[in-house]
C-alpha cells in the first residue's frame, strides 16, 4: 500500500519534471536563465577580483583604477557613437539577404568611425591645458593618466565592438563569455603580477593595457567567422550616413546611462580623494548584482517587445511584459534583501575600511530594488521606435544627477552620490513608464 510519504514524494518528482518541461519549452525563460547564469558567473569572478584587490591594494591605487575605468565607460560610448548597439539593428535588416558578408561591410565602415572619433578625442584633449585639469582635480598626475586612457580609446571600443558582433553573428555563447569573463582576465593576471612583484602603483597601466590584448583576441576571432562569409554582388550596402543616423541615437542613450554611473565617481575624485572613490565603487559593484538581472533579461525580451509591437499583437505584448516583470522582480528582491541585511558584513570581505561605505550601499540598494518594479521600461521606448523620447528622458536625468551630484557630494561625500543616482534613476524609470502607458496603454510596472 503506497504510504502519504511516498506519495508525496512521487507529487513532488513530478512537479519537478513538469517545471522542467515549462523551462525548456519556454524559449524566453530559458534564455534568459542561460544569459543569467553566464553574467553571475561574471560577478562571481569580478567579486573575487575585487576582494583580491582592495585586499592587496591600498585605496588609494583601488581609486585611481576606478576613476579610470568610469572615465573610460563614458567617452568610449562616445567614441562607439552607438555602434555596439547597432550592429544588432542592421543584422536584422540584413536577415534576408547575405546577412555574414552584409554585416561585414556594416562592420568595417564601423572600424572607420570608431577611429576617426579616438583620434579625434585625442586631439581635442591635446589642445586642454595640463595644469587646468590638474588643478581641477587637486592631483598633479591625472593629466598623465586621462591621456593614457585616450590613447587606449580605439582598442577599448574595438573590444566592444567584437563582442557585440559575436552576438549579431549568432555566436551567443562566446559573446557571453567576452563580455562577463573573459574581459577580466588580463587585469587579473596583470594585478596578481604586480602584487607579488611589488610594482602595485601600475594597476592603472595594466588595465589599460589588457584592453589592447583583448582587442587584438577578439579581432582574430571576428576575422575567422568573416572568413566564412560568400561575396554577392546583391548584399544591400549601408553607407556611413546610414550607419551613423541609425547609430547615434542609440549613442546618446548609451552615453548617458553612462554618465549617470560616472558622475558620482568624478565628484567624489574632486572633492574626496581617491580612497573614497575605491569604497563607493565597491558599493556600486554590489548594486550591478541588481542591474544584471534587469538588463539580461531586458537583453532577452527586447526582440520580443519590437516584433509583439510592430505586428500588433498586444495580447503577446502584454504577457511577455509581465513575465518579464515577474521574473525581474523573483530575481531580485532576495538579493536585496541579503544585501540589505548582511550589508556590513558582506562589506567587510573587501576590507575594514570599505565598510564606511555601508550607508551609501544601503541607499543605492533600495534604489534598485525600486527601479527592478519598473520592468521592461529601459528598453521598452527603444525597441517600439520611441528613441528620441527616451533621450530626452534621460537627458533630463543626467542634468538632474549632475545638479544633485555637485550639490550633495562636498557634503554628504558618499551617501550624497549615493542619493543622487538614486533620485536620478527612479525618475527616468518612472517617467518612461507613464509614458509608455499614456501613448500605449500598457503597463510596465510590476503587476
Amino acid at each position: 500500500m503506497q504510504t502519504w510519504n511516498e506519495y508525496g514524494e512521487r507529487n513532488m518528482l513530478k512537479k519537478i519534471r513538469d517545471q522542467s518541461l515549462k523551462i525548456r519549452k519556454n524559449s524566453f525563460f530559458r534564455q534568459s536563465l542561460i544569459t543569467l547564469i553566464f553574467r553571475v558567473f561574471g560577478i562571481i569572478t569580478l567579486f573575487g577580483f575585487t576582494v583580491f584587490l582592495t585586499k592587496s591594494y591600498s585605496p588609494k591605487i583601488v581609486g585611481q583604477y576606478d576613476f579610470v575605468r568610469s572615465f573610460l565607460l563614458v567617452v568610449g560610448s562616445i567614441c562607439l557613437l552607438g555602434c555596439d548597439q547597432s550592429i544588432l539593428y542592421f543584422k536584422g535588416r540584413l536577415s534576408g539577404s547575405n546577412s555574414l558578408e552584409g554585416i561585414r561591410k556594416v562592420y568595417t565602415k564601423m572600424l572607420g568611425l570608431l577611429l576617426l572619433m579616438s583620434v579625434l578625442f585625442l586631439l581635442i584633449f591635446l589642445s586642454i591645458d595640463e595644469e587646468f585639469i590638474n588643478d581641477y582635480f587637486f592631483d598633479s598626475r591625472v593629466y598623465a593618466i586621462l591621456l593614457k586612457s585616450i590613447m587606449v580609446l580605439f582598442f577599448y571600443g574595438l573590444t566592444t565592438l567584437n563582442t557585440e558582433v559575436f552576438r549579431a553573428l549568432d555566436h551567443f555563447y562566446v559573446a557571453e563569455l567576452f563580455r562577463n569573463t573573459i574581459k577580466y582576465i588580463p587585469l587579473i593576471v596583470g594585478a596578481v603580477l604586480l602584487y607579488y612583484s611589488g610594482l602595485e602603483t601600475y594597476l592603472v597601466e595594466v588595465f589599460l593595457a589588457g584592453f589592447v590584448l583583448l582587442s587584438i583576441v577578439t579581432s582574430i576571432i571576428v576575422f575567422f567567422y568573416f572568413s566564412k562569409a560568400k561575396i554577392e554582388n546583391e548584399v544591400a550596402d549601408f553607407t556611413y550616413n546610414d550607419i551613423f543616423m541609425k547609430s547615434y541615437p542609440i549613442a546618446i542613450s548609451g552615453m548617458a546611462l553612462f554618465l549617470l554611473m560616472s558622475f558620482d565617481i568624478l565628484f567624489l575624485k574632486k572633492y574626496r580623494d581617491d580612497a573614497t572613490v575605491a569604497f563607493y565603487s565597491v558599493a556600486v559593484k554590489l548594486m550591478t548584482i541588481l542591474s544584471m538581472v534587469i538588463i539580461t533579461v531586458n537583453i532577452t525580451v527586447s526582440t520580443k517587445i519590437s516584433e509583439y509591437f510592430f505586428t500588433k499583437s498586444k495580447t503577446d505584448l502584454v504577457k511577455t511584459i509581465q513575465h518579464a516583470s515577474r521574473l525581474i522582480f523573483l530575481l531580485t528582491f532576495p538579493a536585496v534583501l541579503i544585501i540589505c541585511f548582511f550589508s556590513e558584513f558582506i562589506l567587510g570581505f573587501f576590507g575594514k575600511e570599505y565598510v564606511a561605505a555601508k550607508d551609501a550601499l544601503l541607499i543605492l540598494i533600495v534604489g534598485q530594488g525600486i527601479c527592478s518594479a519598473f520592468g521592461t521600461a529601459p528598453v521598452y521606448l527603444n525597441m517600439t521606435g520611441r528613441q528620441h523620447i527616451f533621450q530626452i528622458i534621460l537627458i533630463v536625468a543626467v542634468l538632474i544627477n549632475f545638479i544633485l551630484n555637485r550639490v550633495l557630494i562636498p557634503q554628504y561625500g558618499m551617501t550624497g552620490a549615493a542619493t543622487a543616482f538614486v533620485i536620478s534613476s527612479v525618475f527616468w524609470n518612472s517617467i518612461t513608464a507613464v509614458v509608455i502607458y499614456r501613448k500605449d496603454k500598457v503597463n510596465v510596472f510590476l503587476n
